[in-house]
């Protein structure tokens, strides 16, 4: 008895390292979201392609990391979290590195696509394992707020990092510094965390499924960014097998009962309006510092500073909100506090201030952000197991990157061509405050009197 009890004391004693490992990795995800965005003209001048081509460049790692997300899920709540975090997190590495020594595009478009495959192993793998190590609601409140503000973090770091590195020492170094830093996390991770249980062989993997979920995404978008409906009409049509899948298979990805949970059913609806806004923050406020307000690079990655202000200060009381007020309240707030800062957005003059007219709805969408998404990974994590823990995460993390993704491609597609005028800016910050309102109308409606 003394044993085992001085065994979980030596867990829950090793917890906030753990934590601290687990969130390392995925700031270096968040990183790789964004810190492409500065880069891309550069990458563009070396390799001599145009933006429709480097838009891959992009959009590639999150469509392909958000659409084995669900197989990474799986993978993980039967072969073992340990396992599925080690070899995401090296070919997370591999990916990187081949990524800083690309020889051309094509190659560098196919590194990404590798990162966004080692997310999807390494990513719901973490999260499933904070899941576990925290199972009481307000621990894993807070642990999850620690996780989600590191990870927000990293979408700002990556779009200063990307100025700064790409004016300094060359855009390869924006792959090439994640390299020795996974190398630690690959060193550190075996006295962390505790080895996995024996594998499960009762279970086969739905291939067809992930098959359908990423090239579903992938045909959407580029349908919805070139503007041809077939391609787009494909993608549904792709989508729309995916849930015939699921239904028929005896293994799917995931089962379609795990949306009967209520509570996880529409934290996760809910998720994909929100991820869709804050993309949408970056990308366009991004287009409108330098574009329209004529900063440099470097400049426009400094503006973000009050932006990751704010969510920090969000995530640090993210616990406290949830504690008294619970997930779905604390979402409703998160969900309209962020609408209100795209509102704002959505009033930007054709010619304005930083001070003025950026930063406070920017810092809107940051603090409600920090709340919202925090709050409703709590909520769809809710009522896990040992034996679906992955999957939960894995669902979370895809229609949190899938909805940023698609979001992102149907809100501006107008905006991203050569001629985007600040108008094309204000109509999409508008749908995406709609759209985030509507989400918050919906949570409180369907869980606010539970």
């Amino acid at each position: 008895m003394n044993a085992k009890n001085s065994k979980s004391t030596s867990v829950r004693d090793r917890r906030p390292l753990t934590l601290a490992l687990l969130s390392l990795l995925q700031f270096l995800i968040a990183i790789d979201v964004t810190v492409v965005n500065v880069a891309v003209p550069t990458i563009g001048a070396h390799f001599h392609a145009g933006a429709s081509t480097l838009s891959w460049v992009v959009t590639g790692y999150t469509l392909i990391g958000g659409g084995l997300l669900l197989l990474g899920g799986r993978l993980t709540d039967l072969l073992g979290r340990r396992r599925m975090f080690l070899l995401g997190a090296g070919i997370f590495a591999l990916a990187s590195l081949a990524a800083g020594l690309a020889p051309n595009l094509e190659a560098l478009i196919a590194a990404r696509f590798a990162q966004g495959a080692g997310e999807a192993l390494a990513s719901p793998a973490a999260m499933s394992l904070i899941a576990l190590l925290h199972p009481e609601p307000a621990e894993r409140a807070r642990a999850l707020g620690i996780w989600g503000a590191i990870s927000a973090s990293g979408l700002v770091v990556g779009v200063l990092l990307s100025g700064a590195l790409v004016q300094l020492v060359g855009w390869r170094w924006i792959f090439g510094i994640n390299v020795p830093v996974v190398a630690f996390v690959l060193l550190a991770t075996p006295a962390l965390v505790r080895p996995d249980g024996p594998r499960r062989r009762d279970h086969r993997l739905d291939l067809p499924g992930a098959a359908l979920l990423t090239s579903g995404p992938l045909l959407l978008v580029f349908g919805v960014l070139r503007h041809s409906v077939p391609a787009a009409l494909g993608g549904c049509v792709l989508l729309g097998a995916f849930v015939v899948v699921e239904r028929r298979t005896k293994s799917p990805l995931v089962p379609l009962s795990f949306f009967a949970h209520r509570t996880r059913a529409v934290a996760n609806a809910a998720t994909v309006p929100l991820s869709a806004g804050l993309s949408t923050t970056f990308f366009l406020a991004t287009l409108y510092l330098q574009n329209v307000l004529d900063l440099t690079p470097l400049q426009a990655g400094l503006a973000y500073l009050p932006f990751c202000a704010a969510l920090l200060v969000a995530v640090a009381v993210v616990s406290r909100i949830i504690r008294v007020l619970g997930s779905a309240y604390a979402s409703v707030a998160g969900l309209l506090l962020t609408a209100a800062g795209l509102g704002l957005l959505a009033r930007l003059p054709d010619r304005g201030s930083l001070w003025v007219d950026v930063l406070p709805g920017m810092v809107a969408v940051a603090a409600g952000m920090g709340v919202g998404l925090i709050a409703l990974q709590n909520a769809a994590l809710s009522d896990v197991t040992d034996a679906d823990a992955g999957t939960a995460s894995g669902v979370q993390r895809s229609v949190d990157q899938l909805g940023g993704s698609l979001g992102l491609a149907a809100l501006v597609g107008g905006a991203v061509g050569g001629t985007a005028q600040v108008g094309d800016f204000r109509a999409a910050f508008a749908w995406a405050a709609a759209a985030v309102l509507v989400a918050a109308t919906g949570v409180f409606l369907a869980l606010g009197k539970r």
